[in-house]
């Protein structure tokens, strides 16, 4: 296979973890005969500080063109005023709406091996082997009207939650697709009881089950999701829920894996011409910029080479490299290696490079 990787390392750390994902991508293209084409672009702060643009056209225009996107993080202290006419972030919704990236896929997996690490007890956490698809183009993050508002009462502001019928039947399709080919449970999260884009999404979603017999579906309040998250989360499959929701559940859900320095995630459009197991797809950790341990080397790439498992696998249909990958990072964690984040008693404490190499090792010995 030929493909084309557009890289946006974007800030922070986010450098720092991009460099292990292509140093593990090329070690998969010299194992398995593939060639990946790799062409570096400009995204959030570093973007406004050099152009004055979070997502310059010539980023944007990359992308379009590439297979697939590799991403680091976005975003720190410096470009963090409110009040800024432009911030890093609108780099990311420019890339999701600007690539009709539509559903946000973060798999949540505790590694036997980090049991230990989560903050929760060991038997609330073992065994936690979930998908959240979150929707990523609608919403309270893009609805009109939005911003500030001067009324005669003072001050205020506006954001509104909007979403079509269709949006929601997408999102859906492709949770039920992944819960079909796993254990065949999908919990639908909403909050019918109060907001009526929630009662939509519930009907969309008991009308797209109809096509889905073989999976259970559950509709859930996300105020009950949040509270069995670290209640019962191994009780949990494939959760699929809008936006807003999806964006704070998926973080809660990374501490269950003791770190979101372990979870990886994948943005995806459409289906291409290949077929339903290939879609064009933005990968990238979950993680923040951190910048406060930026070029320090001791940032977890983890959830970053995870993310080119993901891009194997969604984007490219190279299952057997996929599950190189995520083997090789399993076989390192069961032989002690860990990062600062995700340090336990009597783990062998390994930088952001060395980290990326033992991967890289694993991924070349062939065992996998």
């Amino acid at each position: 296979m030929d493909a084309k990787i557009a890289l946006l390392p974007g800030d922070g750390i986010g450098p720092d973890v991009v460099a292990e994902g292509v140093k593990v991508l090329k070690a998969v293209a010299e194992r398995f005969g593939h060639t990946f084409e790799f062409s570096e672009q400009l995204v959030g702060g570093i973007a406004i500080d050099e152009t004055g643009d979070p997502l310059p056209e010539a980023t944007l225009a990359a992308c379009r063109s590439a297979d697939a996107v590799l991403l680091g993080a976005v975003g720190g202290p410096k470009w963090s005023d409110p009040r800024a006419a432009v911030r890093p972030e609108q780099g990311l919704l420019g890339l999701r709406s600007g690539l009709g990236l539509f559903a946000n896929i973060r798999p949540v997996k505790v590694y036997p091996a980090l049991v230990s690490a989560s903050t929760l007890k060991p038997e609330i956490v073992d065994g936690v082997d979930m998908i959240i698809v979150r929707e990523l183009t609608g919403g309270l993050y893009f609805g009109k009207p939005q911003g500030p508002l001067d009324t005669p009462q003072g001050r205020a502001a506006v954001d509104t939650m909007y979403y079509t019928a269709a949006e929601i039947e997408r999102l859906l399709r492709v949770s039920f697709d992944l819960a079909r080919s796993r254990r065949k449970k999908l919990a639908s999260v909403d909050k019918a009881n109060v907001l009526a884009t929630s009662r939509l999404w519930r009907e969309v979603a008991h009308e797209v089950a109809r096509d889905y017999p073989d999976v259970v579906l559950e509709d859930v309040l996300v105020d009950a999701c949040a509270m069995y998250l670290v209640r019962r989360p191994a009780a949990y499959d494939v959760i699929a829920t809008e936006n807003t929701f999806g964006d704070i559940l998926s973080d809660e859900a990374a501490m269950l894996a003791g770190s979101m320095g372990m979870l990886p995630s994948a943005s995806l459009g459409e289906t291409t011409d290949h077929g339903a197991a290939r879609r064009f797809g933005l990968y990238e950790p979950i993680h923040g910029s951190a910048p406060d341990i930026a070029g320090q080397g001791i940032a977890n790439p983890l959830a970053t080479i995870l993310s080119c498992a993901m891009m194997l696998r969604w984007s490219f249909g190279l299952e057997r490299e996929a599950n190189a990958v995520e083997v090789a990072v399993e076989a390192v964690l069961n032989a002690g290696y860990r990062c600062r984040d995700i340090a336990t008693p009597g783990g062998i404490i390994v930088g952001t490079v060395e980290m990326g190499d033992r991967v890289v090792a694993q991924i070349a010995m062939g065992w996998t």
